[in-house]
């Protein structure tokens, strides 16, 4: 029950864009296609898994045993931007026209606060190995979801009749806060379910 209740936290109650506010900087760069979001999406999945396996092992056995807890966010951001180099070399080989579509937002998941944030949660929550890679991925998932779907509502906007003064990136924070207020429904629906 409390792998259930770490998945559906992380993809829809707690989601990392709509509930806490990380990551939002890609979430606005790379969500005009759905094609280029699903791509970052599979990235920022990849990532986030990995880098809340190894920050955990990282953060056991070496931060811990040593007394250097409070070396945790240089190290997990270390751990991070090495995980990064990996997926940029990866895209670049397998897809280079996904590679050159992300453009600087690829390298920017090293700074991606979700991302970073998943692994520190981790540790707050003390969360065990398995729980922490289950919550990654859920969390991964959540913020796979929230640009996708944002990504689709961006697309449509093309053949919307939108006020001047609304077009870009103001529209883009209201149909933000909308969504956020209908993820945030999910709150109550699962509150009685799962506590």
């Amino acid at each position: 029950m409390q792998y259930l209740a770490i998945i559906i936290g992380g993809v829809l109650v707690n989601n990392y864009i709509f509930s806490r506010f990380l990551g939002l900087c890609p979430f606005w760069g790379v969500s005009k296609q759905v094609e280029t979001a699903t791509g970052m999406s599979m990235a920022v999945v990849f990532v986030m898994v990995i880098a809340s396996a190894v920050t955990w092992i990282v953060n056991k056995y070496l931060l811990v045993s040593f007394g250097l807890q409070y070396m945790q966010t240089i190290v997990f951001i270390l751990v991070i931007a090495a995980l990064v180099q990996l997926v940029e070399m990866v895209i670049l080989k397998v897809s280079p026209v996904l590679y050159q579509a992300l453009g600087i937002y690829l390298p920017l998941i090293t700074t991606n606060c979700a991302v970073l944030g998943v692994a520190l949660l981790n540790i707050s929550e003390d969360y065990g190995f398995l729980e922490s890679i289950v919550n990654g991925a859920a969390s991964a998932i959540g913020w796979s979801l929230a640009i996708i779907l944002f990504a689709s509502i961006r697309e449509r906007w093309a053949f919307a009749d939108i006020p001047p003064s609304m077009r870009g990136f103001p529209i883009a924070i209201v149909a933000t806060g909308l969504m956020s207020i209908a993820f945030f429904g999910f709150q109550g629906l699962f509150r009685g379910i799962l506590f």
